[in-house]
């Protein structure tokens, strides 16, 4: 078993999960609006669920395909939302996902651990890309894609089903070469 990563930024502390965090997980994630906005989060949020899903992290991690992190405050550790990076190893990439419970919405927490995120990638994983998607309903997440250094790669029409409703998605890209001339 691999050492799971801890990561910090200015204001923040990523980390990974623990059972301890499943009931703030299900109040948070469990909001209808978060999981309007998000492909993979259910709605209702169930007991039990985010036990299930914090199990799977490790497995994975240690697999090599992927880590996931609680975004904290560093001051009090309070949680306020998860990242992670789902790794496709055969084709060295890896796609960049997030959500930031509804009370700490526009705070800049989501561009804080996403940047965090970008320089673990490609300096510590060695990844030669990160993308990301958002649906076209969701502009905020965008923005964030935005002011990682993402850049368009194009509108995925009906590219998704989200509650019996297909739904376009917007993709995001950014190449380690572009992330080393923007970070030097």
């Amino acid at each position: 078993m691999k050492t799971y990563p801890r990561l910090t930024t200015d204001r923040l502390i990523l980390r990974g999960f623990e059972q301890g965090d499943a009931h703030l997980i299900q109040m948070l994630a469990g909001n209808y609006e978060i999981a309007k906005m998000t492909l993979n989060i259910p709605h209702p949020y169930e007991k039990g669920m985010a036990e299930s899903w914090i199990n799977t992290h490790q497995t994975d991690y240690d697999a090599g395909g992927g880590v996931i992190f609680a975004i904290t405050k560093g001051s009090n550790q309070e949680l306020m939302g998860a990242i992670g990076l789902v790794i496709n190893q055969r084709f060295n990439r890896a796609e960049l996902g997030y959500w930031i419970g509804k009370p700490h919405w526009g705070r800049g927490y989501a561009t804080e651990a996403a940047s965090e995120l970008l320089r673990y990638g490609f300096q510590d994983l060695k990844l030669n890309k990160i993308h990301a998607t958002h649906m076209t309903r969701n502009p905020a997440s965008g923005r964030v894609m935005q002011k990682i250094g993402m850049e368009s790669e194009g509108l995925l029409k009906q590219h998704a089903l989200k509650w019996d409703q297909f739904v376009d998605m917007a993709a995001y890209g950014i190449l380690a070469e572009t992330w080393q001339l923007n970070n030097d």
